[in-house]
Formats: structure tokens, C-alpha cells, sequence
């Protein structure tokens, strides 16, 4: 009977939490926070970003990669000043990933390794290396709204966080109830939001997979990425940043993260990647790429403000393809080996031989 007992209340466990991970929104988003519809499901895989700036104008192109069940969802992006929003171009992805490509080079060894004869059977191996006031203004605006693809926008002021969230549930927009405590930072500062829906035209589509990039574009005197708002995610975050700048930047400080990595760094061609040109206005922009990870969301302190490095040195990464250098098909440190051990015999042959002939003759007694 107790075995019954037990069984029974496992089986409810298992229950209530399917039952609660439906209910739960999942929002995972370096920029913001991100939630589904009711009674789906849905998480970021990753979110790659591309900021331009040029000393007074700071460019966002954002692109998200999600997975689950959720037929709309939304998220809301702070930011320091009036913003227009458009469609970004997903060629700009593609052109960066081409731009900061691994470079790989074949490296040559002389004596043989643990994979090499005579230890193991073959020898080819991979590593890595290489280094608006307003005191009479209404607590919520609305600057604009507009359709933009699968993209419901609204671009938005307020002097009162708990009046954005209303507004925000009002309309249609989904979001965490804590919102207003993250929220209430970037009010006080009198920043304005970027809030996007997020509702595919075909009916009974989900989102799912590598959606459509926005461009967010507004004035500003410091190159800030926004992430505050990111520790209001419950999972992990993974955030990929290139910086489209006069010179190399690099972020402050690791604002509750994992150390920022630089995975590219150096002047790019912009007449030779159209998308980038376009958004860096040609010339050669200071491209670098930098990667970080987030394994605590809560621990998120601030926004990203980046900065330029004392020197613009360049830097990509490099993959080494080792291999066992050979002469005709042979291990050279075989040939090495034999040819000195042959030279050897020889020598001592040839010691022998002149020893031979230079010993002196016996000539018989009579």
C-alpha cells in the first residue's frame, strides 16, 4: 500500500512540473526580456548583434535563433535615446561570419607523436591556438507604432515603469511580471523602449529557428549595448557582439558574466561585403567580434558600455592542422634516422678497412 502511496505522489510530481514548465515563461535575451504566449513554451538558442557607432550614432542590428512552441512572444529593449526601427539585412550575418573566419594553417613536426607510427597508425591532428523631459508629459508615450514583418513595434517613452508595464499588458505585449523593477533604472535616466511583438502572419505559425533581424538606430555619445533587463532571464544567457567602430572596443567590465572573449579583431573591407558597407557607410571600419557568456542571468549588474583599446591591434584566431613532415611518402625523422645510422656503418667499415690495410706485413723467417 505504501509502495502504491509513493508511486502515486511521483507520478503527481512528474505532473506539476510538465504543468509548470508550460506555464512558466521560458525568456531567454541578452537585449531585454523575452517571453511567449501563454501556455507555450519557448527559449533563445543564441542572439547575435551588430552595433555600429560612430561617435554620436549608435546602430543595433539584432537577430534572434529560437526554439519551442510559441505562436507570438515579445521582449522590450531600453535605450538611451529617440529610436527608429526598420528590418535589418540578414546577408549582414553571413558577412561577418565570412570576415572573421578561423585562419588555418598547416604546421609540420619532426619526431613522431602518441598518434604517429611506430605509436598508433596514422598522425593528422587538430588544435586550436592563437592568440525628453516632461513634468506634465502623460507616464506613458507612444512615439510610434508600425508593422514590421513577423515584428509588431512600438516605440515608447515613460516617467513610471509600473505605467509601461500596463501599458505593455494592455497592448498586447507579454511580459514578466518583475518587468517594472528592471525597468525602473533606465526611467530614472529617462531613456526611452524599444518593445517588439512578435507574431508571424500565417496563422498557426510558430517561432522557431533564425528569425528576421531588426535594425534599432537613435542618437548617442557612448557606444552602450543594453542588458540589464537580461537578468530577469531563467536560464543561461550566450551573447555574440561585433562592433562596427572607429577602432578596436572592448566592453568596461564583465557586468556579472563570464569573462568577454575577443574572437576577431581588425580593420575590415566594407566595399567588399555590401551589407556591411552599407551599415558602416563604407571605408574600412575597426570590426571586433566578441563573445560572452552569462551561466547566471541574475547576476547581470549593468548595461554593456564599450570602449576603445589603447592600440588597434589586430587579432584572429588561428586553427593549426598539424602534420608529420615526410620526404617521398616517408617520415622524415626515418630518413634522418637511417641515413645517420648508415653513415654510421659506413664509418666504421671504413675505419676497419684502413686499419686492415695500414697494418704492417710479417714477412716469414727463412
Amino acid at each position: 500500500m505504501r509502495k502504491a502511496q509513493r508511486a502515486f505522489l511521483v507520478v503527481c510530481a512528474l505532473l506539476l512540473t510538465q504543468l509548470g514548465s508550460l506555464i512558466a515563461p521560458a525568456y531567454a535575451c541578452g537585449c531585454g526580456a523575452m517571453v511567449p504566449g501563454r501556455q507555450a513554451t519557448m527559449g533563445v538558442d543564441r542572439e547575435t548583434s551588430v552595433v555600429r557607432w560612430d561617435g554620436a550614432t549608435e546602430q543595433i542590428v539584432m537577430r534572434f535563433t529560437v526554439n519551442g512552441d510559441a505562436r507570438e512572444a515579445a521582449w522590450i529593449m531600453p535605450v538611451p535615446g529617440r529610436a527608429d526601427v526598420e528590418l535589418g539585412d540578414p546577408a549582414l550575418f553571413s558577412e561577418l561570419d565570412d570576415l572573421t573566419a578561423p585562419e588555418f594553417r598547416t604546421r609540420y613536426y619532426f619526431w613522431p607523436r602518441g598518434d604517429d607510427w611506430p605509436f598508433a597508425s596514422d598522425g593528422d591532428g587538430l588544435s586550436a591556438g592563437a592568440p525628453l523631459p516632461g513634468s506634465t508629459a502623460p507616464p506613458v508615450g507612444v512615439v510610434g507604432r508600425e508593422r514590421l514583418g513577423d515584428f509588431d513595434v512600438a516605440r515608447l517613452t515613460a516617467t513610471d515603469p509600473d505605467a509601461l508595464g500596463d501599458w505593455l499588458d494592455t497592448n498586447g505585449f507579454d511580459l514578466p511580471a518583475d518587468l517594472a523593477t528592471g525597468l525602473r533604472p533606465y526611467v530614472e535616466r529617462e531613456w526611452e523602449y524599444v518593445a517588439v511583438r512578435l507574431a508571424p502572419k500565417e496563422d498557426g505559425a510558430t517561432l522557431s529557428g533564425t528569425l528576421d533581424p531588426l535594425r534599432i538606430s537613435f542618437a548617442s555619445d557612448r557606444l552602450i549595448y543594453p542588458m540589464r533587463l537580461s537578468r530577469l532571464a531563467d536560464q543561461p544567457q550566450s551573447l555574440g557582439l561585433y562592433v562596427l567602430a572607429d577602432h578596436r572596443m572592448e566592453p568596461r567590465d564583465a557586468i556579472g558574466g563570464d569573462a568577454p572573449k575577443v574572437r576577431f579583431a581588425g580593420r575590415v573591407p566594407a566595399a567588399g561585403s555590401p551589407a556591411v558597407g552599407e551599415l558602416a557607410g563604407g571605408g574600412r571600419p575597426f570590426l571586433t567580434a566578441i563573445d560572452q557568456y552569462f551561466p547566471q542571468p541574475e547576476r547581470i549588474d549593468a548595461d554593456h558600455e564599450l570602449r576603445a583599446t589603447a592600440s588597434d591591434t589586430p587579432y584572429r584566431q588561428i586553427h593549426y592542422d598539424d602534420k608529420l613532415r615526410e620526404f617521398a611518402g616517408v617520415p622524415a625523422w626515418l630518413v634522418t634516422v637511417g641515413g645517420v645510422f648508415g653513415v654510421l656503418i659506413l664509418l666504421v667499415v671504413a675505419t676497419a678497412v684502413l686499419r686492415v690495410r695500414r697494418r704492417p706485413s710479417v714477412t716469414p723467417a727463412a
